[in-house]
């Protein structure tokens, strides 16, 4: 069963057992990916393919992240516990991002295989490992840890 497949049935599973949260973060989701077929010149009624569900729904977590950030800033606790509440539920359908350990264990494995060692080739360096991490890795987490190796 593709992805996008398995939301549509979450919708009828939220409505069944009353969740309006869970609804309406699939309902937004589904929204998403007729927005992700018509933009890529497709009829809504076409299926996405999983990696292009879970760019859609990593895009999601994204401004969910982004929105919480904000909120917070603007000292708005109740949006930012409804946002994080949405986050929870989109991210169970992304797959597991590495730990933090690990990010660091792949980068320095990296900087020893790579020539590059000069700080100003870092985004030499940084665009080489983040090919590798794509979709495996949170990309602010792999900056943050290039970031401490150049210093």
């Amino acid at each position: 069963m593709l992805l996008q497949e398995k939301i549509r049935e979450n919708i009828k599973e939220s409505m069944k057992a009353g969740d309006k949260v869970r609804l309406e973060v699939m309902r937004g989701l589904v929204t998403a990916f007729t927005n992700e077929l018509v933009a890529t010149n497709r009829t809504p009624q076409d299926m996405l393919s999983d990696e292009e569900a879970i760019k859609v729904i990593t895009r999601a977590s994204k401004q969910r992240k982004d929105s919480i950030e904000q909120f917070g800033k603007g000292n708005r606790q109740d949006l930012v516990d409804a946002e994080t509440a949405q986050l929870q539920i989109i991210e169970e359908f992304l797959p597991k991002l590495m730990e933090k350990s690990e990010v660091e264990k792949f980068v320095k494995i990296k900087y020893d295989e790579l020539p590059i060692k000069d700080p100003t080739k870092k985004g030499m360096f940084m665009s080489s490992v983040m090919k590798e991490l794509k979709g495996k890795a949170d990309g602010s987490l792999v900056k943050e840890v290039v970031d401490q190796l150049f210093k």
